[in-house]
């Protein structure tokens, strides 16, 4: 056993039947286990992580960790006592390899199983690029903890003068604010135009794309990646190498639902499909986080998300579940982002808008914007920059499919 808990590894009787059986090792998995002891789950519980760290938080990853102003040991989430206080047992280091939902059991290295319900929060995986060379070892991915102190001593190391990241996504622009920080010379390289123009639109993607260059960061966009010759070489659409000490590709992540797919549970676009109170198509088996394809009750629909916060709620909502409570997810998905000096504050529903408004006003803070995005005259998402009036304010318009008449517009572009 790699953590302290109520039992060890080898003194556990596997023969127990475990009132909950959380697998997984993130922000889902931990309140999963959390809010089933909170809602009164009394049934011995037990948490099995493929992970060798006790959950922590992902996000410092790409930030202050990567920067080395935060120790890897700062990133968990809670201390060996909280497994022990909430009689929670936390495997590590150890993948469940089959679910068997109508009999209650999980099977793997070295396990065997019996659950009365299981949550399934078993995140996702970063995705090489498919292109030669593609999965090269020598290629730094960043998801894990493993993977950040990987990045970080290797950009640490002597002689390192310069990096390569693919990838406009905020994983991808954070990681390139924070080693430009760190004083390498660093290249952004991307097919997207500017950085999360899909995504966010113009306005919003010229200003994240300044203040890259601000912080240093050399932007090649508009330039899909065709090869990576060795680790440390990116070659381009257009014939051009970049070349770096250090390759960090950060091109997405597709949900971990094999697990769930071999139970014969339902699973529609590589996700595991559960209703607003996190029950999958077995009624043993729960499912939160980057792989639930979850029904939000205020947008009437099923709503992909891969946000940090969103996975605690969504894991929340299970382990109450769990409990025998009667909890729904209903809010809008959201998340923060850090890109150098500069924090975004975004909400909103993920399937499109097809008009923007931008406001300038309502700060005295420098460069402070909000942007509003529209389907129609139905508020659908808010993107906030020192602005954290509209952003909160935003959320609720979101959650309740506000009309454009409510927005709060102070100041245009």
């Amino acid at each position: 056993m790699t953590q302290d808990s109520t039992r060890t590894q080898d003194d556990a009787d596997e023969r127990e039947t475990y009132g909950l059986l959380v697998v997984g090792g993130g922000p889902a998995a931990l309140e999963a286990a959390r809010a089933y002891r909170d809602a009164g789950g009394g049934g011995p519980v037990h948490l099995v992580s493929a992970d060798e760290h006790p959950p922590y938080a992902r996000p410092p990853l790409s930030k202050d960790h990567l920067r080395g102003e935060t120790a890897p040991e700062e990133t968990q989430l809670e201390d060996a006592s909280f497994y022990r206080d909430q009689g929670i047992d936390l495997r590590l280091g150890t993948r469940v390899e089959a679910i068997d939902p109508d009999g209650g059991r999980a099977t793997g290295q070295g396990l065997d199983l019996r659950f009365d319900v299981a949550v399934l929060a078993t995140g996702s995986d970063p995705v090489p690029l498919p292109v030669p060379g593609g999965e090269d070892p020598g290629l730094f991915l960043l998801r894990s903890r493993r993977q950040g102190e990987d990045l970080r001593a290797a950009v640490a190391a002597e002689g390192r003068r310069s990096a390569v990241v693919v990838g406009s996504g905020f994983i991808g622009c954070e990681a390139a604010a924070s080693l430009a920080h760190l004083g390498l010379e660093v290249t952004l390289v991307s097919d997207e135009s500017t950085p999360q123009e899909k995504r966010l639109g113009s306005y919003a993607a010229g200003r994240i794309a300044d203040w890259l260059s601000g912080a240093g960061v050399r932007l090649e966009l508009g330039r899909a990646v065709t090869e990576f010759p060795d680790a440390t070489s990116v070659r381009t659409e257009d014939g051009a190498t970049h070349r770096g000490d250090v390759v960090l590709v950060a091109a997405g992540v597709q949900p971990a639902a094999a697990l769930a797919e071999d139970a014969g549970l339902t699973c529609e676009d590589g996700m595991v499909v559960v209703d607003s109170a996190m029950r999958t198509s077995h009624p043993r088996v729960l499912a939160a986080g980057d792989v639930a394809l979850a029904h939000n009750d205020a947008a009437g629909r099923r709503v992909a998300v891969e946000h940090w916060g969103d996975a605690m709620t969504q894991g929340e909502v299970a382990g109450a579940t769990a409990a025998g409570r009667t909890v729904t997810w209903d809010q809008a998905p959201g998340f923060w982002s850090e890109i150098g000096d500069h924090t975004l504050k975004y909400s909103a529903w993920g399937d499109g808008w097809d008009d923007v408004r931008v406001d300038e006003g309502g700060s005295d803070a420098e460069g402070a914007f909000a942007v509003w995005y529209l389907a129609g005259d139905t508020v659908v998402g808010v993107l906030a920059h020192e602005r954290d009036d509209a952003y909160e304010t935003g959320q609720d318009l979101v959650r309740r499919r506000a009309g454009v008449e409510e927005l709060p517009i102070t100041g245009g572009a």
